[in-house]
């Protein structure tokens, strides 16, 4: 697995740069905390009893792109943009990978749904401007505004258990 350096955002960036730069951050902050890994590592549920591994997160951060960008903002039907790995049997089969499930196809898809992601957003001129879809729990108007700083939020709050998943599979600490 190939990662670019991470670079810390702007202190001084406008509000749309500000907010496109730090989700950036906090996506190149779960890729690092996966490197170097071989699968078996991915793969471990390192701090019982959580059932949440690396490759799993990272899963769920694809669902979560998909979802926020694609189905949301950009209004795409369950149709073209539909679950990736969750189920009607498992709502969180994003969290649970089986076993033909591979490290390599999981962060292809999840870098396949940030850069969807990056397309959609571009195609907003105004962090302002209102999705197009609804999200099927939350019968609300968003603007990108909202769906940046929550996708923010969202890897912020997966990269803290990333970083204790990743401490107790190897010991490796970091920002």
């Amino acid at each position: 697995m190939t990662t670019t350096e991470r670079s810390e955002p702007s202190t001084t960036a406008g509000e749309r740069d500000m907010l496109e730069g730090w989700l950036e951050y906090h996506r190149m902050t779960l890729a690092q905390k996966c490197s170097g890994l071989d699968e078996k590592s991915l793969r471990e549920t390192s701090a019982p009893p959580s059932d949440l591994s690396l490759m799993g997160l990272v899963r769920h951060m694809a669902e979560v792109e998909r979802g926020w960008f694609r189905r949301t903002m950009a209004g795409e039907s369950r149709e073209d943009a539909g679950w990736i790995y969750s189920t009607p049997a498992d709502h969180d089969g994003d969290l649970h990978p089986g076993e033909s499930d591979t490290w390599e196809e999981a962060f292809a898809t999840w870098q396949e749904e940030i850069s969807r992601g990056r397309e959609i957003a571009a195609r907003f001129d105004s962090l302002d401007d209102l999705a197009l879809g609804r999200h099927p729990r939350r019968p609300m108007d968003f603007n990108l505004r909202w769906i940046y700083t929550h996708m923010i939020e969202e890897y912020a709050r997966h990269n803290g258990h990333a970083d204790l998943l990743r401490e107790r599979i190897d010991g490796a600490k970091g920002d």
